[in-house]
């Protein structure tokens, strides 16, 4: 019997777009239309994908996350850009060459890449609090201007598990005079200055932690605490830990660090310059990844900056190798 013929070797593409949201389509768009060769590899777990509704994304407020994510999807296809659906389980420079990427997916398909850009998001590490989970991104929620507006004038809970709990409860009195914190752990109490500034502004707080969120036909119908009472409301605010998706960049000895935001430690994120460019020359990182506080807008914007920015740069190379081309014949 004649031996398995080998495989072909991966097509190489110019840029290897590693996750499928807003900010990744935004850069596939980007390197599209400068006539890049791209492939995207797109996981299927999209942040946002709980809540019903993305907001502050001007001209498109109000969309659905899937349909707006189809909607790029279309786009992107315009200008050849092909969109895989596929995990990846790791990136490593190829040998001897820093700006030659493998990109491999958890099938073991191999994909090669002259620049990677990074998109890949980030995961929620919520509160450990039994029926919490199952209404992320519904009602329970973290942040004022995504969902803040859909919860106006309603009952809103602010679990206080760290230092953002007064910030958070300020903001949400901002749409709603109901506001109550319940402390969930005893260091993160707010405090003398902070019960001051909650009082002045009418929010009450509890020391009473919470056992269970509480639902009734598929609604949030309150928090139930530890001393047995329970606590009305309609929506929980909670400070998630935001963890960035990046283990698959060990190979490259790149990975995500401490992530803080006013003294205060968000998560990890993994670091870059303001263009997106990574400590490893060919990488780039836009989203999610990079800043944890980017809503969908930002992410997008720092798709389109990063990917730009992988197109210049690949410009560059290629007219060094045209430079030196013509300085052998002459």
């Amino acid at each position: 019997m004649n031996p398995a013929p080998d495989p072909l070797p991966p097509v190489e593409h110019d840029v290897v777009v590693v996750g499928g949201g807003a900010a990744a389509l935004s850069g596939a768009l980007a390197l599209g239309r400068s006539r890049r060769s791209v492939l995207v590899l797109d996981a299927g777990e999209p942040r946002n994908a709980p809540a019903a509704h993305a907001h502050n994304y001007l001209g498109r407020e109000g969309v659905p996350p899937r349909e707006l994510l189809a909607i790029g999807r279309e786009e992107v296809a315009q200008y050849g850009v092909q969109v895989l659906e596929a995990r990846v389980a790791g990136v490593r420079t190829r040998d001897g060459d820093d700006l030659a990427f493998t990109v491999t997916t958890d099938d073991g398909r191999e994909h090669s890449a002259r620049r990677v850009l990074v998109a890949t998001g980030l995961v929620d590490v919520l509160p450990d609090v039994p029926g919490l989970a199952e209404r992320w991104g519904r009602d329970v929620l973290h942040c004022p201007y995504c969902h803040g507006w859909e919860v106006r004038g309603q009952r809103v809970v602010v679990l206080a598990t760290g230092p953002m709990a007064t910030h958070q409860a300020l903001l949400f009195r901002q749409l709603t005079e109901h506001v109550t914190v319940v402390v969930a752990d005893p260091a993160a109490h707010p405090g003398q200055d902070d019960l001051e500034r909650l009082a002045a502004r009418g929010i009450a707080v509890l020391s009473d932690p919470p056992v269970e969120v509480l639902s009734i036909d598929g609604v949030l119908s309150g928090l139930r605490l530890a001393s047995g009472e329970v606590l009305a409301c309609d929506a929980v605010v909670v400070s998630p830990r935001f963890e960035a998706r990046a283990d698959f960049l060990a190979p490259l000895g790149l990975t995500a660090e401490p992530f803080e935001a006013g003294g205060v430690l968000l998560g990890t994120a993994v670091p870059a310059d303001p263009t997106g460019a990574t400590a490893v020359p060919g990488v780039w990182v836009a989203g999610n990844v990079a800043d944890p506080t980017a809503q969908v807008i930002a992410a997008a914007a720092a798709g389109l900056r990063a990917g730009a920015m992988i197109n210049a740069d690949l410009v560059e190379e290629e007219t060094r190798a045209a430079v030196a081309a013509r300085r052998t014949l002459a």
